[in-house]
């Protein structure tokens, strides 16, 4: 199984995406060998700002950029992204709808050994909550890269949630990326599972294990989490159950998301597989995914409860 991080295919994509515009410009936070900005750093030296350990002035630099009406990626791990750098990112990025492209590293569980402190597993909800800003999740290293060109080619600010580990390769090249719309890798009628991230490669680890016991399950990759694809999110329910996956806290999440859709348009029954109100710990990615309940097995008896209350 060929497997490759959405940060190194993130790395890979700046490059290409520099090549052909001159007005991309990257930004890190002293990380770059770990975002895999590096690469453009190479290639690229002049259009390369280290910013050292000091995200407050990576994130207001990167605005200032965008203003002078240059595209900059400003990278560096989700936890100080999304955390340590909020006012900025709110007030001035989002606030007067500046053109930066958040590209945040190592994110949710699979950070690992780094443990609780570097485990960003409230990213989503706290991006998702601010206006104007655009909140994606690639579920692989192709998606990844495409949604890189989108990001920039998208005029506004953009939040890229990527992760640590290699990772199994769902798409070829012949997949379309496009923000705001959802892919449903397969038909099923019994049940759906909304997935984003690292959790798609589970859902459909879940879909085909659940095909032993007589279920035809949706599975549906949500990688655009703001703005919500709600049309997908409706043609899910009408199997009559729902399951969301996510490397995250339900809080405020992809699940909560869609919640928030069914609710007010197609109540139907709805489990959530995800990080419950705790934080993380020290741990190899697969044996938090376990202890947290994050794989296809946690994916598996979600559905199957639902199926019964849908009975």
């Amino acid at each position: 199984m060929t497997k490759i991080a959405t940060r190194e295919a993130y790395g890979r994509a700046l490059v290409e995406l520099g090549r052909q515009n001159s007005q991309v410009v990257v930004l890190d936070a002293d990380l770059s060998k770990s975002t895999m900005t590096a690469y453009f750093a190479k290639e690229f030296p002049a259009r390369f700002f280290n910013m050292g350990i000091a995200e407050q002035s990576l994130m207001g630099t990167a605005a200032g950029l965008a203003l002078s009406g240059k595209i900059p990626f400003a990278s560096t791990f989700a936890v100080f992204a999304a955390g340590r750098a909020y006012d900025q990112v709110r007030n001035g990025i989002a606030y007067p709808k500046v053109n930066v492209k958040i590209a945040a590293t190592h994110a949710g569980l699979t950070v690992g050994e780094d443990g609780a402190s570097h485990q960003a597993i409230e990213d989503i909800a706290l991006m998702r909550a601010v206006p104007n800003m655009t909140v994606i999740v690639p579920a692989d290293g192709e998606e990844t890269r495409q949604a890189v060109f989108a990001a920039a080619a998208h005029q506004g600010p953009v939040y890229l949630r990527l992760g640590r580990p290699a990772i199994p390769v769902i798409y070829n090249a012949d997949y379309q990326f496009q923000i705001g719309r959802a892919h449903t890798l397969r038909q099923g009628k019994d049940a759906a599972i909304i997935a984003c991230g690292v959790m798609v490669h589970e859902a459909l680890k879940a879909a085909e294990e659940l095909t032993t016991a007589g279920l035809e399950v949706m599975v549906v990759n949500i990688s655009t989490i703001k703005p919500l694809d709600r049309e997908a999110v409706l043609a899910a329910a009408a199997t009559g159950a729902v399951v969301t996956a996510e490397e995250h806290t339900v809080i405020g999440g992809l699940g909560s998301a869609v919640a928030e859709v069914l609710a007010t348009e197609k109540p139907v029954p709805l489990a959530m597989v995800g990080i419950r109100d705790t934080f993380g710990e020290s741990g190899k990615p697969d044996e938090l995914m376990a202890k947290y309940g994050l794989t296809a097995a946690d994916i598996v008896a979600a559905v199957k409860r639902l199926k019964g209350k849908k009975d």
